[in-house]
């Protein structure tokens, strides 16, 4: 079978084109069309000549909170019960895995949610190819998961906490959970080598106090704690104007103090960190209005139903899930590679425009 490649303005599933052959045409066996597979992948590199090593798999597009940026109200509606399955997920990593990927991040909603959460790590971890496995998570009952996520062999886990006041963080959330949260960050620490991230989206209501809390928490503590700009969806207008606060100020603050920026990894994530000699942990800012934000992204996203977004603010998505019935990873590396060319230099959202992101749930931000 041959595909046709997608252009901006074709319809956003590939459609398999059949080609005749003669009734005595060899078949190839399975073993063979894995190997010619392999042979013929090539790194994912778009049209502006950026290499994407990097994976973001939503698992569900389900959350347990109420964060005030993101689902004020909840989540609407019943979970999907066509989440990818576990076969699908071994297929489509394997994929990425021919075609250079080198890092896949596990995202949500909240990925926790899924009981079969370890599992997927474990499907990851044995990706030949794949060198770290992280995962994002609102850290609802994470001590509860600490074990068997470091027994499946987790690298990495980023927690969100928008505050380090519990009252604040109940009110933006919707859930009481920071005190526990905190003890079982500890317990994170001291018991396992996942490496820890907190983020928390910037705000200018609780801008300096995350910053002063902190810096007091990093100082002895192997932990990055990053601020995330806050970006404007199509649900979050009123919220966006009265509470974005630019990360030039944050940045400011620190290099005033004697902190500098480190340099970025070629599969780490959009984050600038910033380092101290007196402290043993670091401080990040992800600013995605930033000039040249976008000039080295790395990232492609896959959704819980198998649709490739090629950024996260575009009105694009494309359905690659017919790819994923069968152990041949040759047409889906045929369809990723055929997505390079169509994948947007830069987002617009300095033009008020977040393509289809109505919530981050969607795709795990």
């Amino acid at each position: 079978m041959t595909y046709q490649r997608p252009t901006a303005n074709t319809a956003q599933q590939f459609v398999p084109t059949p080609v005749r052959v003669g009734a005595d045409a060899p078949r190839l066996s399975a073993a063979a069309s894995i190997l010619e597979a392999t042979e013929a992948a090539q790194a994912l590199t778009d049209g502006f000549s950026r290499q994407l090593t990097y994976l973001r798999l939503s698992i569900t597009d389900f959350c347990n909170f109420r964060c005030e940026y993101c689902l004020p109200n909840g989540y609407q509606g019943v979970r999907a019960k066509d989440e990818l399955t576990l076969p699908e997920i071994k297929r489509l990593v394997n994929g990425f895995a021919l075609l250079g990927t080198k890092k896949v991040r596990i995202t949500g909603g909240e990925p926790s949610i899924r009981q079969d959460v370890t599992q997927i790590i474990e499907i990851v971890r044995q990706t030949a190819g794949i060198d770290t496995i992280a995962m994002t998570s609102n850290g609802y009952k994470l001590g509860k998961h600490l074990a068997g996520w470091q027994a499946a062999g987790l690298n990495q886990l980023n927690i969100s906490i928008d505050s380090f006041d519990a009252d604040i963080f109940h009110q933006m959330t919707g859930m009481n959970t920071l005190p526990a949260l905190m003890t079982d960050m500890e317990t994170l620490l001291e018991t396992t080598d996942i490496k820890l991230k907190i983020n928390s989206i910037l705000m200018k209501e609780t801008a300096f106090d995350n910053l002063i809390y902190a810096l007091d928490f990093v100082k002895s503590r192997p932990v990055t704690y990053r601020f995330i700009e806050f970006m404007q969806t199509s649900d979050n207008h009123q919220l966006f104007f009265a509470q974005h606060a630019n990360a030039d100020r944050v940045k400011s603050y620190l290099l005033e103090r004697g902190w500098r920026a480190e340099i970025r990894g070629q599969s780490d994530g959009p984050a600038v960190e910033f380092s101290h000699p007196d402290y043993l942990g670091r401080i990040g800012l992800i600013a995605p209005y930033a000039a040249h934000f976008c000039d080295n992204c790395n990232r492609l996203r896959v959704s819980c139903h198998g649709r490739v977004h090629l950024c996260l603010f575009d009105q694009g998505n494309y359905d690659i899930r017919p790819f994923l019935q069968h152990d041949n990873p040759a047409p889906l590396i045929n369809a990723l590679q055929n997505l390079m060319p169509i994948k947007p230099e830069h987002h617009h959202l300095h033009d008020n425009n977040s393509g289809m992101m109505t919530n981050l749930s969607i795709i795990g931000g």
